[in-house]
């Protein structure tokens, strides 16, 4: 199978079921939507790389990021909605043509190992679907609408599901116009590192002190950063 290339898409909503706003949260001074960009930023097998934010909060994204996204070559893209489907599926109409797969990541994420983004695109290329997970440490208790406990669950009955996630273009395209996400159990799971968490404004400074010792990415430097941003 050809090496894959992969279009790139940030979401700036949050996954279903969990907490809003973390893109927008400061680590070290800078929003972790921008660290979450810079993930990606100069790979090579990288074509494309767009992030997303709803319709009403897009002149202001352009005036706060604007410049950081258009020196690095970030496409700029709205959404109607304000929900991660919504933006999924405002995405899906920005792929570029000349990608095999798509990642999808949660700007939430700032601190992802960079072996880990490698390891999932080598792993991308034998599956139509991967994503990161991470092991669950703590016993689990079940519990009814109301609170109140129904049952036990031990840790090793599930996993973490983690972003970045990566699809064949097609699978892709299908789950995202559909505003459906993709089954379970077309998944292929793919180990992780527990250090990627979501930012909220309880671990700010755990992710500020994990970003710090990550090692970084060995990357191709940019031929040209100057890539005009499409607004």
């Amino acid at each position: 199978m050809p090496t894959p290339t992969f279009s790139v898409v940030v979401l700036t909503a949050a996954p279903p079921g969990q907490d809003a706003g973390g893109a927008y949260m400061k680590i070290d001074g800078r929003e972790s939507l921008l660290k979450a960009v810079e993930l990606f930023l100069n790979r090579e097998n990288v074509k494309h790389l767009q992030i997303v934010f709803p319709q009403d909060q897009l002149e202001e994204a352009k005036r706060k990021y604007g410049g950081h996204l258009m020196f690095a070559g970030v496409k700029v893209t709205a959404s109607p909605g304000g929900k991660w489907t919504d933006q999924l599926a405002a995405a899906a109409e920005k792929i570029a043509d000349e990608s095999t797969h798509v990642i999808v990541h949660d700007a939430a994420r700032p601190a992802v190992p960079a072996m880990d983004i490698d390891a999932l695109m080598e792993a991308a290329a034998d599956h139509s679907a991967v994503a990161l997970v991470a092991a669950v440490r703590n016993a689990l208790v079940e519990v009814d609408p109301g609170g109140n406990a129904v049952g036990y669950r031990a840790p090793a009955e599930f996993m973490q599901l983690l972003t970045p996630q990566a699809f064949t273009k097609e699978k892709f395209l299908q789950f995202a116009r559909s505003k459906q996400e993709p089954h379970a159990s077309e998944l292929f799971l793919l180990k992780g590192s527990p250090l990627n968490v979501r930012v909220t404004s309880a671990d700010a400074g755990t992710v500020n002190a994990v970003i710090k010792i990550l090692p970084k990415p060995k990357v191709k430097p940019p031929s040209s950063p100057f890539e005009e941003a499409q607004w």
